[in-house]
C-alpha cells in the first residue's frame, strides 16, 4: 500500500530534510528539526504524490489516504495529549502548503482549525482566557472563509474596519472577549448569507475542505504566475502540513515572530527579523501592526521605542538565538524561521533556506567560505547566476538633489524611477505599453505577483522588513520601500498624498530601497561599483570555468562595458549595425541603389574608412582579446526607405528620382526575408561588398596592433552558410584581400575565418564546411528559427499560449531547446571536430548569456560562449556552475 502519510512529533519524523521531493521544503524540514530534537509542534505531512494523484484523478483523493490521515491526527493527539474534535481534551491544527520551492505566500494556509460554536468555549475554559479563544475563532472563520469558502478577505475586513470605528478602536488588540464574539455573530451571519448555508461546525469537515483548498490552491493564479516567474514545473504538486497549533495570542508571555540568521538585505552576520506580542504568526507579515525587533542591537539602530524580545522574553530570546545558530550550521545556508512563543515555551514553525537580495547572497557565500562552512565551489554555486542582473541596475547619485516626500523601510535594495500606479493590472499594462511604473499599494497581497513582476519597484504604506512586498521584491530583486506609514493612498480618487503634496497616476517619482527614502520626481542614477564580494566570487568563478565568456558588441560603448565586466573578446561583432548612422546610410543606400559593379565599388569606398576606424577602435579596446566580425548578414532592402514620404525625402537627399527610388525598394522587396537574398548569399551576388569589409578589418588590425603593440587576430565570420561551396568561395575573396593588404602595408596578418551555423543543413553538413572553417560559432537565434519553423518576431503570440497548455516547457528563444535545436548541435560538434582537429567553437546567439543554456554549452565541449555585455558576469559564473555541474 502507498504511504502517502508521514508524521513528525516527540523528537521523531518518519522522514527527513533529503525527502523534499516527497514531503515538500515545509514538512521535510519540520521532520529534520523534530529529528534533530528542536521543540516541533507534532503534526504530519500529506505528500506531494497525493497532489499529483489529485489532479490526475479528477480532484479525487486515493482510496487509503483518509485512513492514514485518520491515524496520523490521532497520533498528533496522542503526543499533544489532546484529541481532535473533542471539546473535553480539544486539539486545533494548522494547515499549510509546503512545495519542494519555496513560494512564499502564493499558496494557501488555515489557523486554528477544529474551533466551532461548542470547541470555542472549551478553548476559553483551557485556556483560562475568552478574549483570546474568540479572537482564534474570528481568525479561523475569516482565513477559512477566505480560503475554503470563496469569500474574498475583504468582507470580513471590512466588518472588522466598522467594527473598529464604532468603538474608536486603533489596533485589534483592543476588543475584549465579549466584543470579540459580537464580530463572531456578524461573521458568520455574513458567511450564511453570502453563501446560503452556516459556516460549517464539524471540525473533520473543515479539515477535509482545508486539505482541499492547499491542493485547489496549487493552481491558483498567483501560483501559477510565480512558478512560471521561477520555471517551477508544475508536476511538482504541492504537500499539505497538519500540525498541533500553539498560540502566540494567549496574552503578554505569548508571541510569535520571522527571522533570518542573517540579514536578508546586505548579508550581514546578524539575527535579524521581528516578532509580536500577543499575535499570531499572519499579524507579522500582514503590516496590520507595526512589528518590534528581536534584538536590543537592531532596535537601537531601528530608533524603536518598542522593546525587542531580547528585553521581553530574555529566556525564550536565549534558546532561540542557540537554535538558530544550531540550524544554520546544520544546513549549512542562512535560515529563514517562523517561531511561535506560546506563555513561554519557544515552538519552531518552519525553516528554510531564507530568500535573500543578491548583494546579501554574494555577502553571505563568501563569509560562509571564509568561515569554512561551504567550500569555494559551494560558494559559487550557491549564486542565481541571473540574479546578477540586480547588481548592474543604477543607484541614485550621491550628489543628486532629493525632494523627498515619505520615508519607509528599506525593504529591497536598488533605486527605481517610474510612474505612479496603484494596481497590479494598471501596472502590467502600461509595462506592456514599454513605461517604467512604480506599484504604490496600501500593502501587497500573493494576488499582486504580476504587477510586481512588472514594475520598476515597489511601494507600501504598511508593512515590515518581512512583509509580502519585502519578501517577494528581494526575491525578484526589485527596490521596494515598505511601511511609509506617513504616505496616504485614495484607490478611488488615483492619489497618493505625501507632507501636503498629492501626487495623481502617472506622476513620476523615485524610490530608494537602500534608504527607505521616496523622492519626488526622477533623481540622477549611477551604475554601481562591481567589486567587494561580487569580485570575490567572480574570481573563484573564473577559476573554475573552463569556457571563455566573450560579448556581443559593435559600438565602442558597448564594447568597453563589457570588457569593464570581465568578457574575453568580442564573439559577435554585427557589422550592419554600423551602417544606420546619417551619414553612412547614405553611402549605404547609394551602393544599393547602384547599377554597376563600378558604382558599388565607389560608395563602398565611402564607407571603407567609417567601418576601418570602427574596427580600429574596437580592437584597441579589446587589447588583444579575439575579435569575431561578421560580415553584412541582413537583406539589403532593411537599409532603404519606407513609405513615400520617406522614399522622397531620401530621394532629394541622394540626388536621384524618387520613383527610380521607390521601384528600386519594390524590386528588393522580398516574402520571407529570413530565409531570402542575404548572410553569404549577399557576398556571392555583390562579392565587392566582401571585398570592403575584408580589408577594413584587415587595415584595422596593422593599425591597431601598431598603436596597441598587442597582436590583433581577427576572426571573420562568414553567415548564413549552408553549403560547403559558399564558404569557400566568399573565404577565397577574404583570403585574396588578405594577400593584398599584406604586401600592401608590409605587415604580417594572422586572422580565422569561420562561419555561424544558423541553419539545419550547416549543422548536419559540418563535416564538410569544417574543411574550410577554422571556427564555428552557432547562431542559435535563426538555428531555433529555421529548426522550428517559427518567426522569434511573431511567436510571442501563442508561445505563451504553448506554455500554459504545458506544450513546452521553456520559450525557446529563451532556453536553448536541447532536444532538437541542442541535437543539431551536438552534431555540429562532433562532426567538426571530426573534420579539422581544433576547430574553435562558439555560441553567440543570446542563448549564451541563458545559464541553463551555458549548461548544455559545457556539455558539448563550446570553448566560449558570447551574449550581450551587461549578461557576461552571468555567463561567467554560469559557466563556472556548469563546470561544477560536469566534474
Amino acid at each position: 500500500m502507498t504511504k502517502w502519510v508521514y508524521s513528525f512529533g516527540d523528537g521523531q519524523a518518519e522522514g527527513r530534510a533529503s525527502d523534499r521531493n516527497l514531503l515538500g521544503g515545509k514538512g521535510a524540514n519540520l521532520a529534520e528539526m523534530c529529528s534533530l530534537g528542536l521543540p516541533v509542534p507534532p503534526g504530519f505531512t500529506i505528500t506531494t504524490e497525493v497532489c499529483t494523484h489529485y489532479y490526475a484523478n479528477g480532484q479525487n483523493y486515493p482510496a487509503e489516504l483518509e485512513a492514514q490521515v485518520n491515524g496520523a491526527l490521532q497520533e498528533v493527539g496522542r503526543i499533544a495529549g489532546r484529541r481532535f474534535g473533542d471539546p473535553e481534551r480539544l486539539l486545533l491544527v494548522s494547515v499549510r502548503s509546503g512545495a519542494r520551492a519555496s513560494m512564499p505566500g502564493m499558496m494557501d494556509t488555515v489557523l486554528n482549525l477544529g474551533l466551532n460554536d461548542l470547541t470555542v468555549e472549551a478553548l476559553a475554559a483551557d485556556a483560562g482566557d475568552a478574549r483570546f479563544a474568540y479572537d482564534s475563532y474570528r481568525r479561523f472563520i475569516q482565513m477559512y472563509g477566505d480560503v475554503v469558502l470563496g469569500l474574498d478577505h475583504e468582507v470580513f475586513e471590512e466588518i472588522l474596519s466598522d467594527e473598529k470605528a464604532r468603538r474608536g478602536y486603533d489596533v485589534d488588540t483592543e476588543f475584549s472577549a465579549d466584543e470579540w464574539k459580537e464580530v463572531v455573530g456578524l461573521y458568520k451571519e455574513r458567511v450564511e448569507s453570502e453563501l446560503g448555508k452556516p459556516f460549517p461546525q464539524d471540525p473533520r469537515e473543515q479539515l477535509w475542505g482545508a486539505i482541499g483548498a492547499v491542493f485547489s490552491s496549487w493552481m491558483n493564479p498567483r501560483a501559477i504566475t510565480y512558478r512560471r516567474l521561477h520555471e517551477i514545473p508544475e508536476n511538482w504538486g504541492t504537500a499539505v502540513n497538519v500540525q498541533a497549533m500553539v498560540f502566540g495570542n494567549m496574552g503578554d508571555t505569548s508571541a510569535t515572530g520571522v527571522a533570518f540568521t542573517r540579514n536578508p538585505s546586505t548579508g550581514e552576520k546578524a539575527l535579524y527579523g521581528e516578532f509580536l506580542v500577543n499575535a499570531q504568526g499572519e499579524d507579522v507579515v500582514a503590516g496590520i501592526r507595526t512589528p518590534q525587533c528581536l534584538t536590543e542591537a537592531a532596535r537601537r539602530e531601528a530608533g524603536s521605542d518598542k522593546p525587542s524580545l531580547e528585553k521581553v522574553m530574555p529566556e525564550a530570546f536565549a534558546a532561540f538565538v542557540e537554535i538558530a545558530e544550531k540550524l544554520e550550521s546544520h544546513y549549512r545556508d542562512m535560515q529563514d524561521l517562523e517561531f511561535t512563543i506560546e506563555r513561554g515555551k519557544l515552538w519552531m514553525l518552519q525553516t528554510r533556506s531564507g530568500k535573500r537580495t543578491t548583494k546579501a547572497a554574494l555577502k553571505i557565500a563568501v563569509d560562509m567560505a571564509n568561515e569554512g562552512l561551504i567550500s569555494r565551489a559551494e560558494a559559487v554555486c550557491r549564486i542565481d547566476p541571473a540574479s546578477l542582473d540586480q547588481l548592474l541596475h543604477p543607484t541614485i547619485d550621491p550628489a543628486a538633489k532629493r525632494d523627498m516626500i515619505a520615508v519607509g523601510l528599506p525593504a529591497s535594495p536598488g533605486a527605481a524611477t517610474g510612474e505612479i500606479v496603484f494596481t497590479s493590472d494598471e501596472a502590467e499594462g502600461m509595462a506592456g505599453q514599454g513605461k517604467r511604473v512604480i506599484l504604490v499599494r496600501v500593502e501587497t497581497s500573493p494576488e499582486d505577483i504580476h504587477g510586481m513582476h512588472a514594475a520598476e519597484g515597489i511601494l507600501t504604506t504598511r508593512g515590515g522588513m518581512t512583509s509580502h512586498a519585502a519578501v517577494v521584491a528581494r526575491g525578484m530583486g526589485k527596490p521596494c520601500v515598505s511601511g511609509a506609514g506617513t504616505l496616504r493612498v485614495d484607490l478611488r480618487m488615483g492619489t497618493m498624498t505625501a507632507m501636503g503634496r498629492s501626487f495623481k497616476r502617472g506622476d513620476v517619482i523615485t524610490i530608494d530601497g537602500s534608504t527607505g527614502q521616496v523622492l519626488a520626481g526622477a533623481v540622477p542614477m549611477l551604475q554601481p561599483a562591481l567589486s567587494g564580494d561580487f569580485s570575490t566570487i567572480m574570481s573563484w568563478a573564473d577559476e573554475l570555468r573552463r569556457m571563455k565568456v566573450r560579448a556581443n558588441a559593435e559600438t565602442p560603448v558597448d564594447a568597453r562595458t563589457a570588457h569593464s565586466f570581465g568578457a574575453e573578446g568580442i564573439g559577435l561583432c554585427r557589422t550592419e549595425h554600423m551602417f544606420f548612422d546619417d551619414e553612412r546610410i547614405l553611402a549605404m543606400r547609394e551602393m544599393i541603389l547602384s547599377d554597376t559593379e563600378s558604382q558599388r565599388r565607389a560608395a563602398l569606398a565611402k564607407l571603407l574608412p567609417m567601418q576601418r576606424a570602427d574596427f580600429v577602435e574596437l580592437f584597441e579596446i579589446m587589447a588583444g582579446l579575439p575579435v569575431t566580425i561578421r560580415l553584412l548578414d541582413p537583406p539589403l532592402h532593411e537599409f532603404l526607405p519606407r513609405g513615400e514620404a520617406e522614399i522622397a525625402e531620401v530621394a532629394a537627399a541622394m540626388g536621384v528620382d524618387a520613383e527610380k527610388l521607390r521601384q528600386r525598394t519594390e524590386s528588393l522587396h522580398e516574402f520571407n526575408p529570413m530565409l531570402g537574398h542575404r548572410g553569404c548569399r549577399l557576398a556571392i551576388s555583390y562579392p565587392e561588398i566582401a571585398e570592403m569589409q575584408a580589408r577594413a578589418i584587415f587595415e584595422a588590425a596593422v593599425e591597431a596592433g601598431q598603436k596597441t603593440g598587442a597582436p590583433v587576430v581577427p576572426e571573420i565570420m562568414v553567415p548564413l552558410v549552408g553549403i560547403a561551396s559558399e564558404l569557400a568561395f566568399v573565404k577565397a575573396i577574404v583570403d585574396d584581400v588578405a594577400k593584398k593588404v599584406q604586401e600592401e602595408r608590409g605587415n604580417a596578418i594572422d586572422y580565422l575565418v569561420g562561419t555561424m551555423i544558423e541553419l539545419p543543413r550547416a549543422a548536419l553538413n559540418a563535416g564538410e564546411i569544417a574543411r574550410a572553417a577554422e571556427f564555428f560559432s552557432f547562431g542559435t537565434n535563426d538555428l531555433t528559427q529555421t529548426t522550428f519553423g517559427i518567426s522569434r518576431d511573431d511567436a510571442g503570440s501563442f508561445l505563451e499560449t504553448y506554455r500554459g497548455k504545458g506544450i513546452i516547457e521553456h520559450d525557446p528563444f529563451v532556453t536553448l531547446d536541447v532536444d532538437g535545436v541542442g541535437a543539431l548541435v551536438r552534431i555540429a560538434v562532433e562532426k567538426g571536430r571530426a573534420a579539422r582537429e581544433g576547430v574553435k567553437l562558439g555560441i553567440c546567439g543570446e542563448h549564451g548569456g541563458d545559464p541553463a543554456s551555458i549548461v548544455f554549452c559545457e556539455e558539448v565541449g563550446l570553448d566560449y560562449v558570447s551574449c550581450s555585455p551587461f549578461r557576461v558576469p552571468i555567463a561567467r559564473l554560469a559557466a563556472a556552475q556548469a563546470a561544477c555541474r560536469k566534474a
